[in-house]
């Protein structure tokens, strides 16, 4: 699997390109600015991007999907409990003192133990609220792409609308935390980690 990490718009969001190597067909996980940076990743690349999975709908992680949608024709997706914030990306990145592009509707539902394949690669969707009432997190063997659920020694803010301190710590410990300890976590913010490293180190999860 390709995997390309781009650090996007002011709040620095992880965007993640996910390829197949066979048949370069793609995946673009929490497109949330930048596009031209993301487009041109994909063009250098060589990949075709089938679908746009928003792991939530905060602006910073899906504030790119209008324009990447209009230039490739991907599919944008994403659990229907977030679907509702696209539509009201701008007033949410006011909050910021931030600007962002109101998203189009999602194409796909993705909900719980769904999957959602490009080329020979398939995720599994896991149903992680607390962040938000729709975080997902992604799973294919060996890597995990969780949003803003859980971070290298932290874990997603739950002071925003929707979010839920007790719900998140619940979500992270009964459906992450029991997957291969060498699982790879991408984070949506900040550096990468692993099952392990979280189960050792994270003070959220003791």
């Amino acid at each position: 699997m390709i995997i390309h990490k781009l650090e996007v718009g002011p709040i620095m969001a992880n965007c993640y390109i996910l390829g197949c190597e066979d048949t370069k067909q793609a995946a673009v996980i929490d497109p949330g600015d930048d596009a031209d940076r993301i487009l041109m990743t994909l063009a250098k690349a060589e990949l075709k991007v089938k679908y746009l999975i928003n792991t939530h709908g905060h602006f910073d992680h899906v504030g790119a999907n209008k324009r990447m949608k209009e230039v490739t024709g991907a599919q944008i997706a994403i659990h229907p409990d977030d679907e509702p914030m696209l539509l009201d990306l701008s007033r949410h990145a006011r909050m910021f003192g931030l600007g962002a592009e109101n998203s189009p509707p999602a194409d796909i539902h993705l909900r719980d133990n769904d999957t959602i394949s490009f080329g020979n690669i398939t995720l599994e969707v896991i149903h992680t609220p607390g962040h938000s009432p729709g975080g997902i997190s992604l799973y294919t063997p060996g890597h995990l792409f969780v949003g803003d659920t859980l971070f290298m020694g932290s874990i997603g803010r739950t002071d925003l609308p929707g979010g839920d301190y007790d719900t998140l710590i619940s979500s992270i410990k009964t459906r992450l935390l029991n997957l291969d300890v060498n699982t790879v976590v991408y984070p949506g913010h900040g550096p990468k980690t692993s099952i392990a490293n979280e189960k050792r180190m994270n003070p959220f999860l003791r």
